[in-house]
This record gives structure tokens, sequence and C-alpha cells, in this order.
């Protein structure tokens, strides 16, 4: 049996379940109400969030937010998306919409280090890949596999236990790492930042970093060197 039969086969059996149908509108809505209230506020011109230019994320955003209508057309495609999303026959055009947006979210925010969205948005691109997956049938043609003929399963209602398994599996592991990728985060505020100082191998070295990140305004890179050499200094 080659590739583009086993996939066909899989894609087909998992769609005739009913209980990953309603997972499946379950992803739909909660990728949609992802996007509709951060879409919302860019529109009407609101600052995203209130961190402080000094921290990172904080002065991406402050940026971001004068940048005119880019900041606006990001809102109208980010509730585009979302709105893509609830209309079953625009499920697919809505998800690649929304995939290019969210992966970029998710890049900024381990670029960053911005613990607000570290584990949410790569959970997000997880779930656009899986709309994606979940309706294989519209976009195998761009694939290189001959295409085999639709061969229509058999109405199963079985509670897929390895499918809820692999779920939770990647939640867990996509939790623990984003959890335990870095050693120093810069937090929202600086008191947050240091309460991660006493766990830290030479608390002082942690103390010069997040205020070099949230007093002095420096940039990441820039705060991470002045935490090594701060290190190397207290050693």
């Amino acid at each position: 049996m080659n590739l583009a039969v086993k996939l066909e086969a899989l894609h087909y059996r998992a769609r005739a379940n009913r209980w990953m149908r309603y997972f499946t509108t379950f992803t739909r809505l909660a990728l949609a109400a992802g996007f509709l209230p951060a879409g919302y506020v860019k529109i009407i011109g609101e600052r995203f969030t209130d961190l402080h230019n000094n921290q990172p994320m904080g002065h991406y955003l402050e940026a971001l937010h004068h940048t005119g209508y880019y900041y606006t057309f990001i809102g109208y495609a980010q509730v585009l998306a979302a709105m893509l999303l609830l209309i079953p026959r625009t499920v697919v055009l809505g998800t690649l919409l929304y995939l290019p947006i969210i992966l970029n979210i998710c890049t900024l925010s381990f670029a960053v280090r911005f613990e607000g969205s570290l584990l949410t948005a790569p959970l997000m691109v997880i779930a656009c890949v899986y709309l994606l997956c979940w309706h294989y049938e519209r976009i195998k043609y761009i694939f290189p596999f001959n295409n085999p003929p639709f061969i229509q399963p058999a109405q199963n209602n079985r509670f897929p236990k390895l499918f809820l398994a692999v779920v939770i599996a990647t939640f867990l592991a996509v939790g623990f790492t984003v959890t335990h990728l870095y050693k120093l985060m810069p937090r929202n505020t600086q008191v947050d930042c240091e309460t991660q100082c006493d766990d830290s191998e030479i608390p002082e070295a942690c103390k010069v970093f997040c205020e070099s990140i949230h007093k002095n305004g420096q940039d990441l890179d820039k705060s991470l060197d002045d935490y090594e050499r701060a290190l190397k200094q207290k050693k």
C-alpha cells in the first residue's frame, strides 16, 4: 500500500468518527475565539496589551501600534480568518489565512520569550495543521502523490481513545518544553522577573538581567549579554 492510499484511508476513517467531528468543531471555535477579540482591538485602534515599553514584547507591540493602517490591517486579517473558520464551507480558506498569522505570533513569542503566548501560540499552530489534515481531501492535490479513488467509510461512533491520548501528550509535551526551554524569562514586570532569581544559579546576575530589561530598556540579547558578564564576575 503506497503512501497516498494510507493517508487517504487514515483521513476518511477519522472523518467517519463522530467524536473526531466534535473535536474538529471545538478546534474551529477555539481558534476563532482566539482571534476575534485580538483582531477587534486592533481594528478600533487600541493597544493590544498594557505591557510597558521596556518589556521586549511591549516594545514590539508599542511600535506595531504606531504603524497606522498596517496595525488595523492585521486586525481585519485576524477577524476575517476567524469568521471564515466559523463557516463550514470556508474552513480551509480560513485556516490557510490563520496559519501564517499565528505562526508569526508563535515565532515572535519564542524570539522575545513572551510568556503570554509561549504556550498558546504553538498549540494554535498545531491546531491549524490539524484542521488542514482534517480537510486533506481539499488540499491533497498540491501533493506529488497519485490520488486514489474516494471510498466512503462506514460511520463510526467509537470513542477515539488513542487520539485523545495523542492530544493530551501533545499538550503536555508543548507545555513541558516551553516551561523548561529558557533559564531566564523577561516576564511582564521587574518584580515578576526577579521572582525567578531565587532559583537562579547566581541571584545577583539574574537581577542584573531583570534591571537591564525593565529598568534600562535594553533588548533581550543585550540583557542576556549583561547577565552572562555578571555571571562570570560573580563566580
